[in-house]
Order: structure tokens, then sequence, then C-alpha cells
């Protein structure tokens, strides 16, 4: 019996799908199908994969032609499964021509023509594309429009550039760039907004009433009312509105995340943050607003919103106290404390340590787009040490998160509603210069 494997994603399984399948299971008696696994797609760069893994799986399953499905999982797992089921060939589509030539150790290579005009990438772009319009004067965005390549269905299309000189020759190069806000909103369905915060509320109510989904940098207003008044308009006109902090969409915070609340380290005491830069500030805000909202995410993602008490001190560049250059954020819960250090032309550790009764977590300088982090305990025979591929600074997989938003197929809770809300409250006290303590 000659028994033959081949792999896929078989996402939005069709005809292409079905011929390859057809084909190689000519090739023998005996047809092995691998899908490959979400977590697997993503670390071979598909992020946008449309359907979870077990709908795949049925899908290869209904079309009957494999005789076994197995699951692909981890890198070097081909010469395994072609080693442990005694494969006698190994096919594959021929745009893949040369890339596999390394089983040919273990078994037949044959690459198989692939059928013309159709593909799943085609299709998922076909689908859900969206014209994407960037809203700002910070360099952020030139990563914005460099990231939305990755993401098929979301065209980067237009600029309104309140400050051209923060920009790369590719943004000013874009279909329409304008200084005319109502311009960019009429050719795009949705905005990435990162301008003045205090900018933020109109920029966003105005792309809300002219029905235009948001992604807008954290914080996206400097009050809670006019956090409620921006969720309720969203609500209402059935319109996706998201905080953009990157951080929460990597997947290794996200696994972080998972594992303190699975009380791996136990009841955690205190929550330490420090972010802080000494790259040029061209088009930067100032670095409680630059910094606040992601150093923040942990602490109200971890001990919750509902501190009892707050202590804020910062160094300004001036008597006025109109540019803070360093400021540090204590915050103390009925059982927990926070400290918080955000800077700009000041240079700390940038790591993230979470204190618990068990143990700790520690994640390395630069905490905010780590991709490990330790798991650590008094026996250290016990450590623990995660690793996970983060592409894009997390940026890619908070615009997919953005796109599946608008397509309705799946929720947003990377970044809940207490939380948005609280960093609008705290960025919003430390605008008005609220308790906040000049050193």
């Amino acid at each position: 019996m000659i028994k033959v494997i081949t792999y896929g994603t078989y996402d939005l399984l069709h005809y292409g799908h079905i011929r390859l399948l057809e084909r190689a299971k000519a090739l023998g008696d005996y047809l092995i199908v691998g899908v490959t696994a979400d977590g697997f797609d993503r670390t071979r760069g598909k992020i946008n994969v449309q359907q979870p893994l077990i709908e795949r799986i049925e899908a290869v399953r209904a079309l009957g032609i494999a005789d076994e499905i197995v699951v692909e999982e981890y890198e070097g797992q081909k010469i395994d499964d072609i080693i442990r089921y005694g494969v006698d060939i190994f096919t594959v589509g021929s745009d893949w021509v040369g890339k596999f030539d390394y089983l040919n150790e273990y078994c037949k290579v044959v690459y198989l023509p692939r059928t013309e005009g159709v593909s799943s990438s085609e299709l998922r772009a076909e689908e859900n594309r969206i014209r994407l319009g960037l809203v700002g004067e910070s360099v952020f965005l030139n990563k914005i429009e460099r990231e939305s390549h990755f993401v098929n269905g979301i065209e980067t299309v237009g600029l309104c550039a309140l400050n051209k000189d923060c920009f790369n020759e590719d943004m000013l190069k874009l279909e329409l760039v304008t200084d005319q806000y109502d311009k960019l909103l009429d050719n795009v369905d949705a905005v990435f907004i990162k301008a003045d915060p205090a900018k933020h509320y109109e920029l966003v109510k105005t792309a809300l009433s002219e029905r235009k989904h948001v992604l807008c940098e954290s914080p996206m207003a400097l009050t809670e009312k006019e956090w409620d008044d921006l969720t309720a308009t969203a609500k209402s006109e059935n319109l996706v509105l998201s905080d953009g902090i990157k951080t929460a969409y990597s997947t290794a915070y996200s696994r972080l995340q998972l594992l303190i609340k699975s009380g791996y380290i136990g009841e955690v005491m205190s929550v330490d943050v420090t972010c802080t830069s000494l790259d040029d500030l061209q088009g930067k805000w100032d670095p409680v607003y630059e910094w606040g909202p992601t150093a923040l995410l942990p602490v109200f993602q971890i001990l919750g919103t509902k501190y009892s008490e707050k202590h804020v001190y910062s160094h300004f560049s001036d008597k006025e106290m109109a540019h803070d250059v360093f400021t540090k954020m204590d915050y103390v819960y009925p059982s927990a404390v926070a400290s918080v250090k955000v800077g700009n032309g000041v240079k700390s550790e940038g790591d993230l340590v979470i204190s618990g009764t068990k143990g700790y977590v520690y994640v390395p300088a630069p905490w905010w787009k780590t991709d490990y982090f330790e798991v650590r305990y008094e026996n250290t025979a016990n450590n623990r040490r995660y690793f996970y591929q983060l592409d894009g600074e997390g940026i890619r997989y908070e615009l997919l998160v953005f796109l599946q938003a608008i397509k309705g197929k799946t929720r947003q809770h990377y970044v809940k509603d207490q939380v948005s809300k609280a960093i609008c409250k705290e960025m919003g006290s430390f605008f008005r210069r609220e308790n906040v303590h000049k050193i």
C-alpha cells in the first residue's frame, strides 16, 4: 500500500483545495491530510485565517477524500509524521517548489500544479476588503500603514496628515493624502487615529457620525463622559470602536494574563511597570500619553480599576508644567499595590514584574512587545519559560481583530470597556494636572 501525505490550512475550502486533494489521493492508496493548527499558522505568518481549526478539519473530512486527518502543530512535524505513519510520498502545491526538497531523504516529494485563479488569500481579501484611512500627526502611523499589508482585506488608501513631517515617502504616496478630514472620511470605511489626545474625542465623534468604524490609539477621550458618549454612539450606529493598544493583542501578553488568572503565582500583591525611551520625540506625545495607556493596561487588567488611592509625581521640562519628561504613578488597592513609571528622555529597565503569594512573573524589556516571559518560584527548579512569536509588535493582530469585528466574526475583548474607560479617566486627570506633584 502506497501512503501519501499532504498539508494545508484549508481555510474557506474551495475548488482549488479539492482538486489538489484529489490529485494527491491519486498518487497512492491511502491519503493522510495534515491540517495546520491556529497557533502554527500564526508562526508561519498566516494571521487572518477565518475559520477555527475544528471547522477546517470537518470541511476536509466532509469531502470524503482523506483516509486520515492529523493536526500539524509544530515546526519539523512533517518529518515526524512521515516516519511515524510510514509515508511513501509527500505532496504539496507547485507554488512550494523546492521548499520541501529536504524531505526526499525520508520519502518521495511530488509538487502538484495548483488550480489557477483561486486562492484562500484572494477569497479572504475580496470578501473582507475594508478601505482604511490614517489620521493624525505621529510617526507611529507609518508602522500602521506598513503592517496593514500583512492583513488580507485591509487596504490603507488615505492619510489625513495633521503634520506631514511625521510621515515617510510611502505614506505620502497613498491614494489620498489630505489635511481635510471630511475628504478622507468620504473615501474610507474605517479610520485609525493617533493625534494629540485632546483632539481624539472630536475626531472619533466625527468619524462615527459619518458611519465609519474607528480604531483609536488610547486614550480615545479625556473624560468618562466623553468615553460614554463615544461608545453609546458607536453602539447605536452598529459601528466598531476599538482602543489601539498593540500590546493587548500580542500572544505572549494574552497567555501571561491567562496564567495569572489561573492562579499560577497565587494572589497578586503588586504590579510594577516601566516604559521609557530615549528615541527622537518628533511626532510623539508627552510620556504620560505616549506610554501611560500601555503601562496602565496590566495594572487595570490584573488588579482592576477600583483602586483606593493614587499618587502622581512628575518632572516637567518647563516651569508651566506643560510637558512632562518623567512621571511615576502609584496605585493602592485594598490588598495590592501598583507602580507605573513612564518617561521620554529618561532611560530605565523597561520590564514588567507581577508579584504573587506563590511566585512572580518577569517580563524583560521591552515588555510591551514581548515574545517571552518567565514564571519564577522560590524553588528555581519549578521556574517556567514561555516563548511566543510576535510579528509586527502586535499591530497586525490588532488590525486583524479590528477587521474581524467589523465583519462580525469576533467579539472585542482584548481591552474591556471598564479598562478603556479607566485609562481615559487617568489620562484626562493628568491632562488637567489634578493632584500631580511636581518633582
